[in-house]
């Protein structure tokens, strides 16, 4: 079975590679296989130049990861560089650890409620990427932050960008998220955690996280771009990442 989103990869797992040769990494990128990229800068290229290399080699920009921080101080020239982009998908990525309280969270709320309007203005979707420590804060209303957040930004449109990694760490079954938001996922980061204890970043099919049975959840959903990320790994990168790639491979070819 053809897996029916389009693979991208998240290019902090290539940060190293990015800063010394961007323009031959995302060379490397699609000759893995990659429909896109999803930006966490670009590397040791401007925009344009980075914009040119990917029209080029025929990749698309599925997403994009933009600090917090960054929003704050200019959205809007935010937005115009990533319109350029062709981007569809930007995802706030991290909340700082003096903000992961009550307060904090609550901000954040009230800020991606305001912020999305102005990405759809943009032709965009605001999402939200998250860790474990989400769904380790409890809020005074008794949901998880992470459960507060996707909850009261709903309405403004803003959608999940759910890490099955860090789901599976915060003790969390990935599936039953994937299960209960499969009619918002438009991205979505594909991953895997070793066994050992360590709780490890791994390579796909290879550790704990039920990596196929996503795969044929995801199959029903709305989702467009599967995002591999190996945030780090022993191996080099390209050899994490052209593993996790021949995983979704042999995947497709066993459930044609």
């Amino acid at each position: 079975m053809t897996i029916q989103a389009k693979k991208s990869i998240q290019l902090f797992t290539f940060m190293a590679e990015m800063a010394e040769d961007a323009a031959g990494t995302l060379e490397k990128v699609k000759e893995l296989g990659f429909d896109g990229v999803e930006l966490a800068g670009y590397g040791n290229l401007d925009a344009d130049t980075f914009r040119a290399k990917v029209e080029e080699l025929g990749l698309e920009v599925s997403s994009a990861h933009v600090p917090l921080e960054q929003w704050r101080n200019d959205a809007d020239t935010v937005l115009k560089e990533l319109k350029v982009m062709n981007c569809s998908y930007v995802a706030i990525p991290y909340l700082d650890d003096e903000e992961q309280n009550e307060t904090g969270y609550q901000n954040l709320i009230a800020f991606m409620n305001e912020l999305a309007p102005k990405v759809k203005d943009y032709g965009m979707t605001l999402c939200y990427h998250h860790h474990d420590f989400e769904l380790q804060h409890t809020m005074a209303d008794g949901r998880s932050a992470l459960k507060a957040i996707l909850e009261d930004t709903k309405e403004a449109g803003v959608l999940p960008e759910f890490d099955v990694y860090w789901l599976q760490k915060a003790g969390e079954n990935p599936l039953d998220w994937v299960k209960a938001y499969k009619d918002q996922l438009k991205v979505i980061h594909m991953k895997d955690m070793t066994t050992d204890g360590k709780a490890f970043f791994a390579e796909l099919g290879t550790g704990g996280v039920d990596v196929k049975g996503l795969l044929d959840e995801l199959q029903s959903s709305s989702l467009e771009w599967l995002i591999v990320e190996q945030d780090k790994t022993t191996k080099t990168p390209y050899e994490s990442v052209k593993e996790s790639m021949t995983f979704l491979n042999r995947y497709e070819e066993a459930t044609t």
